[in-house]
């Protein structure tokens, strides 16, 4: 949100220490800097979308897992429009944590593993 209210402020993106232009992808070069705030503003929301279904991940709800990859996807767009390359790395990790948490939300570990009677007799 503060690079979407500095653009439309400023008339043109911030830099991160005069290094380089902050989601200065094709996105920015080719659309008007409006078009580039309401897609900064986007994908915040989408972002925050990604936050709530993490959220229902760790109560451990299928629908947070399911919610959060099917995110994935349209995240990645954003990333490509953006020129971001940092979140392809987090966006990998999720996929596979999400994975690995996916027998957990599902349900599918087997009623043995949820009540604790598989533990080896003393």
């Amino acid at each position: 949100m503060p690079v979407a209210i500095f653009l439309t402020d400023e008339g043109r993106l911030p830099s991160l220490w005069g290094l380089f232009d902050m989601y200065a992808g094709p996105w920015s070069s080719r659309l008007s800097d409006h078009s580039v705030a309401i897609l900064l503003l986007t994908y915040s929301g989408l972002v925050l979308t990604a936050t709530w279904s993490g959220w229902l991940l760790w109560q451990a709800r299928k629908a947070g897992a399911v919610l959060n990859l099917g995110l994935l996807p349209l995240e990645a767009v954003f990333w490509i429009g953006f020129a971001l390359p940092v979140p392809w790395l987090f966006g990998i990790a999720r996929a596979t944590l999400v994975c690995l948490a996916w027998p957990e939300v599902t349900g599918s570990r087997g009623t043995r593993a949820r009540t604790g009677t598989d533990r080896p007799p003393r």
